[in-house]
Formats: structure tokens, sequence, C-alpha cells
């Protein structure tokens, strides 16, 4: 007989009480687990909303104090921050177009049977994923090839993820038929065809993945800008942010309205707040609508073998 004492559940199933103490810890670590992460985003977007006085004073624990919308008036009158977004779109967009045109054709490529060197050049394509020439070898080659310091330059820096390869290649062979191919060949469909109009429609779930993976990161990119982009004005939103965060404080000669200009110094903390919401709104919105995908796309575009 068990030592431990059973209790019947309305649905018919029995616990213990290990089966109630383990329950417990568990939604007790989970739950601190969620409040540790959505604590700091509470914070700070309720300082955001808070007057200089309380966020410098630590009056902001919960609930926005003394209820203010000066700081987004100083972020939307930092001329930096709109030409940071109007960059920061720019690069995230052209990216990730060209990301996932390289992306889709080659692992399109690597998925067909009929390639006789497609485990040659997957072997390659997985070496590449460990070792590689390291930082300044490949600024020194964006250099000789005259791509830094450009916007264009830039949108090609880097454009290719061998992992994203790996998984549109395994979804590719796993969850579109091969008999679809052999038919779509029977009709006399090409390869461009097959892959625009059967293969890419069928393949929304791990495209919408990948897509959202690789806008987030871009998004949030600050290294290889600051590396490859110097001149200010080429900065994306994250570097503008960055500059903010080490100084402390905003450039005041780049606020047009005086008034605004005067209080800068009494609301640097609220600054930094508005300027990480901010920046953060584009991709909380972009979530949910991809949100639906993620479990189909990963689970289907996984590695196997």
């Amino acid at each position: 007989m068990s030592k431990f004492k059973t209790k019947k559940r309305k649905g018919g199933l029995m616990t213990s009480t290990s089966d109630r103490v383990f329950y417990i810890t568990v939604s007790t670590i989970v739950t601190l687990y969620v409040l540790s992460i959505l604590y700091p985003l509470i914070y700070i977007v309720s300082s955001s909303f808070s007057s200089g006085t309380a966020v410098s004073d630590g009056k902001v624990l919960l609930w926005p104090v003394d209820f203010s919308l000066k700081g987004y008036e100083m972020v939307f009158n930092y001329k930096a921050v709109w030409t940071g977004y109007a960059n920061t779109l720019f690069y995230t967009i052209g990216r990730t177009i060209v990301l996932m045109t390289q992306v889709t054709l080659v692992a399109y490529v690597l998925s067909r049977k009929t390639f006789q060197a497609r485990k040659f050049f997957t072997m390659i394509c997985v070496f590449s994923m460990w070792f590689s020439g390291g930082l300044i070898p490949s600024y020194i080659l964006i250099s000789s090839l005259g791509l830094n310091n450009s916007r264009w330059g830039y949108l090609i820096m880097g454009s290719m993820n061998i992992t994203y390869v790996i998984i549109m290649r395994t979804y590719f062979q796993t969850a579109i038929p091969g008999e679809m191919l052999e038919s779509a060949r029977i009709d006399g469909v090409s390869d461009v065809q097959y892959l625009t109009k059967i293969a890419l429609p069928l393949s929304k779930p791990v495209l919408s993945v990948i897509t959202l993976y690789h806008i987030v990161g871009e998004w949030n990119n600050y290294f290889g800008p600051m590396i490859y982009l110097r001149p200010t004005e080429l900065h994306p939103l994250q570097l503008v942010l960055r500059r903010i965060l080490e100084a402390s404080q905003m450039d005041l000669t780049m606020v047009s309205d005086a008034e605004l200009a005067s209080q800068a110094a009494q609301m640097g903390d609220v600054l930094k707040y508005g300027l990480i919401v901010v920046s953060t709104v584009p991709m909380l919105c972009l979530f949910p609508f991809v949100q639906k995908f993620f479990n189909k796309g990963v689970m289907m575009g996984a590695l196997k073998g």
C-alpha cells in the first residue's frame, strides 16, 4: 500500500499528496519566473508615463506616478529617433527580403533528391556554422569590397543563415510529399513554378517563423551597424538608444521645442524608458499575427537525422 494518501478529483483522477506538492511547487516556480519577466516590462512602461521627479525619486513601483507624456514628447521631438526609425525599417525589411530569398533558394536545391551533390554542399553549409574567419577578416573583406558605410552594402552583409537553411530544407523534405513534385513534373511544371506556386504556399508556417525570428533579431541588432556603419545618419534606432543610454542624456540641440529642451536634463530616465517602449512596440504588435504558426513551423521544420 502506498504511504501517500490519494484524493479523488471531480474528473475521476486520483492524485496523491506528493502530486499535489509537486503541482504547487511547479506552479509557484513558474509564477515567480513569469513575474520576474513581466515586472521589468511593467516598470519600464509605468516609468515612461510618470513624471521625471517621481522616477528619479524612486516612487514608481508598479503603476505610473504623476501621469505625464513629457517623455514621449521629447522622444518624438528628438530628430535622431525618426532617422533611426527610418534606417531600422529599411535595414530590417531589406535584409529580411534578401535573407529569405537566399535561404529559400538554397534550401530548395538541397532538398531535391535528384541533386547529386546535395550531401556535399550540405556538409559545407554545416561546417560554416561552426567555423568562420572571425570579425577582423570579415571587416577587412567588407572594407576591401567598399561595402562599409553604405546602406545598400549593409543589406548583403551576413545575409545568409545556415540554421534557417537546414530548417527550411527539412521542412521541404518532410512536410511536402515527393509525389506532389512528380505530379507537377508530369504536368510540365518547371522548378521555378513548383517552388513559387506549390512549395512556398505550403510552407507558410516555417516561412512565418523564420521571418519573425530574423525580423526581431534585425530590429534589435546594433553590433553590426556599429562596426560597419560609422556615420550617425546611417545608424538604426538601437544605436540611437544605445547612445542615449550611454550618455544618460540626450543632445539638447536636437530638440526642436525650447521648453522641452529646458526640462530634458531632469527627465533623462523618463526619456530612456520612453525610447525603450517606442522601440519595442512594433515587435510586440507583430508577434500576435504569426504566433499561430510557431508550433507547426518549429516542429515540422526541426532538424531530423
